[in-house]
């Protein structure tokens, strides 16, 4: 059986290396630079996309716009991650710019289960 692909983008290398040994139950494809995010997420065909809020030459709002823009792309669900609030501050999934966003660092089981959701609707 396939794997979920999921496009983690974020400027942190180790972010997204954390997230891909966290979540072996699906297929994780990493990108670095936002600048390239839209070129990976053409190439790897992903299920759904986690962005990044904050990122130097290219913020998650923009690059979501962007995803947004491209055919293919146009409706593979995008939940933000962010850390500009904590997960105490934001213990459930919220809503920003008609994104679900889950607040860093994200639990293993808060990010399969607003995985799971996005992918359910």
């Amino acid at each position: 059986m396939n794997k979920v692909r999921i496009l983690v983008v974020d400027d942190e290398p180790g972010f997204t290396r954390l997230i891909k040994l966290a979540l072996p139950e699906y297929e994780i494809h990493e990108e670095n630079k936002p600048t390239r995010a839209v070129e990976t997420a053409r190439h790897c065909h992903p299920h759904v996309i986690l962005l990044d809020v904050v990122m130097p030459e290219l913020d998650g709002g923009d690059l979501a716009a962007k995803l947004r823009a491209e055919p293919t792309l146009a409706r593979v669900p995008i939940v933000f991650l962010t850390a500009i609030v904590s997960p105490k501050e934001c213990p459930t999934e919220q809503i920003i710019g008609g994104y679900p966003f889950v607040a860093k660092p994200v639990s293993r089981e808060a990010l399969i289960q607003t995985i799971e959701k996005v992918l359910a609707t």
